[in-house]
């Protein structure tokens, strides 16, 4: 079983599917399910990642680096990822953060 079908039997299966439907409300964005994760990508490059968690989900940006944090919610420590874990879908939180993660995609 693919991550997206674990995804879409979990407890937070509602949370997952009211983002997986706001990310791809963005112009171009696709979905790619791959075995292990579900990637959100544009024609120039990849946006983010999403998954169900034990408690919620979690966006992981992939140029998070390069982000500016002004909500203070992202996490991690790696060279390029941030994650965004969410317990409650807030619009407008996403999206400031996707829209970065976009418009780094453009530069």
């Amino acid at each position: 079983m693919i991550q997206f079908e674990k995804d879409m039997i979990s407890q937070h299966r509602v949370l997952f599917e009211t983002a997986r439907a706001f990310l791809l409300k963005f112009d171009g964005v696709i979905e790619t399910q791959k075995p292990r994760i579900t990637t959100y990508s544009n024609a120039n490059g990849g946006i983010c990642h999403l998954r169900t968690m034990p408690n919620g989900i979690d966006f992981g940006f992939l140029k998070g680096t390069k982000m500016q944090d002004k909500l203070g919610l992202l996490s991690g420590n790696g060279k390029a990822i941030r994650v965004l874990s969410v317990q409650a879908f807030v619009p407008e939180t996403v999206d400031y953060y996707v829209q970065q993660a976009i418009a780094l995609n453009s530069q």
